[in-house]
């Protein structure tokens, strides 16, 4: 991971997985991450499964030119689209993060190379339907943002798994819900590193 914002973005997210295939969406705290949100966006995997933005942050909006909500994730690979597919099916049921870069190129023909990463969210119970992640500019030019990216090509990638080896389907489950259902929807309250789940209620007279 080259980028400052990469390496901020999945030490935050295996911090909250805390050894879990993922978290889930809402122990997302934007807060916690406020110095990298112009930097981040949010997927979602649509029934059809097709991956969207969900949400851009301003700084990669504005670096590429363009509003990303509701457009498809894989138009940033152009003709590895179909590799980029594959590689987060591996996300989504293994427990993979795909760390990529890819060129963009101006509409004068002037290139630019950014860094990104894909990592799994789950929602609702146990499904993984979103996805959190980034796009950073490496050695951003001084000319971007000022002309728009025309195109965009894959010129890395990798998948990296955060316990080592992928997730079995059964560890999966097994450690994504150590608690019974109906805590599912517990407030979370975290004390230094620590995190507790919170239950609002009380003694019945």
């Amino acid at each position: 991971m080259k980028q400052p914002t990469t390496r901020i973005l999945y030490n935050y997210w295996n911090d909250v997985r805390s050894g879990r295939f993922a978290p889930t969406r809402f122990e997302i705290e934007p807060s916690r991450i406020s110095s990298i949100l112009s930097e981040t966006f949010i997927l979602e995997r649509t029934g059809a499964g097709e991956l969207v933005f969900r949400l851009a942050g301003t700084r990669i909006c504005d670096q590429i030119g363009r509003e990303l909500r509701a457009l498809s994730f894989s138009a940033l690979f152009g003709d590895d689209a179909r590799l980029i597919s594959g590689a987060m099916r591996s996300v989504t049921a293994e427990g993979g993060v795909l760390l990529f870069e890819i060129e963009g190129e101006s509409v004068s023909g002037r290139t630019v190379q950014f860094e990104g990463l894909a990592l799994p969210l789950v929602h609702p119970a146990t499904d993984v339907t979103r996805y959190l992640g980034c796009l950073s500019a490496i050695d951003a030019p001084a000319w971007l943002g000022t002309e728009p990216i025309a195109a965009t090509t894959l010129t890395a990638h990798t998948l990296i798994w955060p316990e080592g080896r992928p997730f079995k389907t059964l560890a999966r489950f097994d450690r994504q819900l150590p608690f019974a259902p109906e805590l599912a929807a517990a407030r979370i309250v975290r004390s230094d590193r620590r995190q507790f789940r919170i239950l609002d209620g009380g003694r019945k007279e």
